[in-house]
């Protein structure tokens, strides 16, 4: 009968250590799942602020070289751009396409908000790939992109339809706001 007690004590220890096994393993996944959960904000926060120190040095940068800011303002449809000018407006739009492309992937990862990209299409969409040279570039690129980017990217940015009703619904929201030569949609000073 003594052994019979041990034994059964002996697998009652057993059980008891298998429930504390058992619920050791619960807690350590809740706490995995809270520590890859924070992980995951941590790195989101830090591509977000990339992201945005990216930005913010583009506006710098324009802001101090006058020479680039000459750039941005001369109508990129013009016929009469010399080499000079189309490489160098040939290659900032590559420069716009390859960031672009970068924020979509990694908001379709979940990377980074939908804020950063919806910032970017805003821009892009108001006449930088309307222009030859941005369509070329675009044409040369899109080869590398997958069917539902090439479609997202041009039913969202090159779509002339949906950039008339962007600058329709701007001009109604801003009465002072007009299309200048340069395919740039600017407001009056």
């Amino acid at each position: 009968i003594k052994m019979r007690l041990q034994m059964i004590d002996i697998n009652s220890l057993g059980s008891i250590g298998e429930l504390i096994a058992a619920l050791a393993t619960v807690i350590t996944l809740i706490y995995l799942s809270a520590q890859i959960r924070q992980t995951n904000l941590i790195t989101k926060a830090r591509f977000g602020h990339e992201i945005t120190q990216r930005t913010y040095e583009r506006y710098f940068q324009s802001a101090k070289d006058s020479e680039f800011s000459e750039l941005l303002s001369i109508d990129w449809s013009a016929d009469d751009l010399s080499k000079v000018e189309t490489t160098r407006i040939l290659n900032f739009t590559v420069m716009l396409m390859v960031d672009l492309f970068d924020i979509y992937d990694k908001v379709e990862q979940g990377l980074v908000e939908s804020k950063h990209l919806d910032f970017r299409v805003h821009t892009l969409r108001t006449g930088i790939f309307r222009s030859p040279i941005g369509l070329r570039a675009w044409d040369f690129w899109k080869v590398t992109r997958e069917k539902e980017f090439v479609e997202w990217f041009e039913n969202n940015i090159i779509d002339q339809k949906a950039v008339k009703e962007l600058v329709k619904e701007m001009k109604e929201k801003n009465p002072n706001a007009k299309e200048i030569p340069s395919n740039i949609f600017r407001i009056d000073d």
